[in-house]
Order: C-alpha cells, then structure tokens, then sequence
C-alpha cells in the first residue's frame, strides 16, 4: 500500500521551509503529530534523500498488534514503547544497540506528544496544558506537551551514530473552520482523495552537540522546541494578516517528486498483487498470507517485540 501511495506523491503539493540535507543521514526525525499521515510526511522526506529504507519508527505498543504491519514494523527496526511509568526503557536500548551495532541506517521516527492532537477530543488538550502548567511549562495550543523519554533514551543511546537531529513541524491546508477553529487533520483516505492537498513541512536541522544530554535538561530543550512549533502553527493558522496564513515564515520550494523514483516500485507491486487477485488461487494465497501471517505476526511480537 506504501508503495502505491508513493507514486502518487508527485501529485501532491508538498512546500518545504529550512534545510532538508540532499544526502543520506543517521538521523532522530522528531515531529508533531495529528494523523496517520504524519507517518507518510516521514516517508516523503525520506525519499527526496534517497534514505526510504531506512525509515524506522518509535511507536505506542499496541500498533504492534496491527495485522502483518505490526510484525513488520518491529522486524524492520521499529521500537514499541509504553507510556508513562510502563515504559521500558532497557528493551528500547537494547534494540537500538542493536541497531547501531549492526550499523543499521537510521532514519528513526518519534512522535514525542504520545498520541494526536485531536481538536475533537478537547479533554487531551487541556489535560496536556493542565499538565504543563503545573510543571512550570510554557502551554501550547496547536501541539500536545511532549515526553521526553523515548527522545532521551534514543539520542542518548545512538549519540556517536547519529548526524543530526531533524526538528520537524507539519501543517495540513484546509484544516480551519470558517470561524477559525482547528478541525481534525486528513484521515489517509481524505489525505488521498482530495484534489491536490498541501502539506506545509518546516524542517530545523540540530547538531547533537547543541542538545543537552541529561534527561532533565532535554526535557526542558524538548518542551523549548515545541514552543518553536506552537508558533509557527499559530501564524500558520492564526495569523492577523490573512496574507500570512497557510504559510509558515522564511524561504519554501515546492518540492516534486520524479515518476521514476516511484513508478518502478507501483509497477512491481502492482503487477504482483493483479497476478495474484486475478486468479482463484492467487485470491486464496493472498487471504491466507493476511491471516496466517497476521497470527504468526502477533505471536512473534508477543516473544520477541
């Protein structure tokens, strides 16, 4: 289904502000998150350095149960983690240890606000800005506060293996109501089907020297940086001056996609799967390859996560 998605990338109207280094990178991406698209903005990033590979993901712990996807996941370098007191944070190092030792290209995604700001769901939305009242915070209105221990144990763990750190903040166009209010970012069927969606992507390259390497200290950078994107969502979706919305501040390109970066791969995938759907015992193989491989999937990801 990736596959397929990428080939219609091209067709999108992805506007890029800051620095997206040309080369491949060992990198910790570090964004907001809203959607399941989120996922892919990592994707298309990742393409336009020739790093789609390497893309891996730092996920909640009941992704891990998605049919084949689960196992996949965690088989291509992804990292399941729980929340809050459940977090476990000797088996994320191990594995990305793992990783390094391996010499395991890293192009490593975190969420760190944990879940999605969802306008829909105000509750999670104050209980984040009670919260960082009550820690001393700045409160934020367009991102959730963030955690800061998955982003700790991984920059820490990898810091010798790592280039940079990618500070990354994404806005979807269309996502206001005609009184101003923020509605509920693109589903991926919306994402898809909607005449040419924009997707705006502030990209802030950070060396590892610049970030501090104490947890309680990057708890504080972390929250800082997420301070950064607040504002930029707000003149994003606030601004006074209508001119200065849709827009984040500073130089953007449009950036496109080439056809042969994405059509080989919708050529093999789709020729594959049309082989198969196109006869009865194609149809059978592939009903059987989602249901046998989904439950030995969740069986391994119960051993080995």
């Amino acid at each position: 289904k990736k596959v397929i998605l990428y080939f219609f990338l091209p067709f999108f109207q992805v506007i890029i502000y800051g620095d997206l280094p040309k080369n491949k990178e060992n990198v910790i991406y570090l964004s907001n998150h809203q959607c399941t698209v989120d996922w892919i903005i990592a994707d298309m990033l990742a393409i336009r350095q020739n790093a789609l590979g390497h893309v891996r993901y730092v996920l909640k712990d009941g992704l891990k149960w998605l049919p084949l996807y689960g196992w996949y996941f965690s088989q291509h370098g992804g990292v399941y983690v729980k929340r809050s007191a459940k977090f476990n944070e000797k088996e994320m190092r191990e594995k990305l240890r793992a990783q390094v030792k391996a010499e395991t290209p890293m192009y490593l995604v975190i969420f760190p606000e944990g879940t999605r700001y969802n306008p829909e769901i105000p509750k999670v939305i104050a209980d984040s800005q009670s919260f960082a009242e009550k820690e001393g915070l700045a409160i934020l209105k367009h991102v959730l506060t963030p955690r800061v221990k998955a982003t700790h144990v991984a920059i820490d763990t990898m810091k010798d293996y790592l280039d940079a750190v990618y500070d990354v903040t994404v806005a979807y166009e269309g996502t206001v109501d005609h009184k101003g209010q923020r509605k509920l970012a693109p589903s991926m069927t919306e994402f898809l089907c909607k005449e040419c969606p924009r997707v705006h992507i502030f990209i802030d390259r950070i060396e590892l020297k610049d970030i501090p390497e104490e947890q309680m200290y990057m708890r504080r950078w972390l929250h800082e940086r997420f301070e950064i994107k607040d504002k930029l969502l707000i003149e994003f979706y606030d601004a006074k001056d209508s001119k200065r919305r849709n827009k984040f501040p500073g130089k953007s390109v449009h950036s496109k996609l080439s056809l042969k970066k994405t059509l080989p791969s919708l050529l093999f995938l789709g020729g594959l799967t049309a082989s198969m759907l196109l006869t009865e015992s194609g149809r059978k193989l592939y009903v059987k390859t989602w249901i046998y491989g989904t439950l030995i999937g969740c069986l391994w990801v119960s051993i080995k996560p």
